[in-house]
């Protein structure tokens, strides 16, 4: 198995293990696991982050890093990996994933971006209303 392959497993194993100590209760061991995935993921996104041709998997990494990064509370960390160059290497929508991951990858930066903009712009946000706005959406 390539290290790409094996961090990615890792991380995996260790977000399933976070969910499971967020479910008996566990919160603070449930953070510290989450920080080990995000920092296992953010790992292996990098090893293929310039192999643009390496699609979908170098974008299904960056989604899950980001993914990883928000529960963690890492939300420079996340927009850094859906879109803006860091260090050399590049973003997750700088390479040509599947329209499906782009998709998701340009929700996630809506979700990171959406409250601060909301609040430069003095507008209240309403988790809940957006939530249920979503949900009835679906419905329909």
């Amino acid at each position: 198995m390539n290290q790409i392959q094996e961090l990615h497993k890792q991380a995996m194993d260790l977000a399933e293990a976070a969910f499971t100590a967020k479910l008996r209760g566990d919160l603070k061991q449930a953070n510290q696991v989450s920080r080990q995935a995000f920092d296992k993921e953010s790992q292996a996104a990098a090893l293929i982050a310039n192999e643009l041709d390496a699609e979908p998997t170098r974008s299904v990494l960056h989604r899950s890093a980001a993914t990883l990064a928000i529960d963690c509370g890492e939300l420079q960390a996340a927009e850094r990996l859906i879109a803006m160059p860091a260090a050399g290497y590049a973003y997750a929508l700088s390479g040509n994933p599947p329209q499906e991951i782009a998709q998701e990858l340009k929700d996630l930066f809506i979700k990171i971006n959406l409250r601060p903009y909301f609040e430069r712009h003095g507008l209240s946000f309403d988790e809940e209303k957006l939530r249920n706005l979503i949900v009835d959406k679906q419905g329909s």
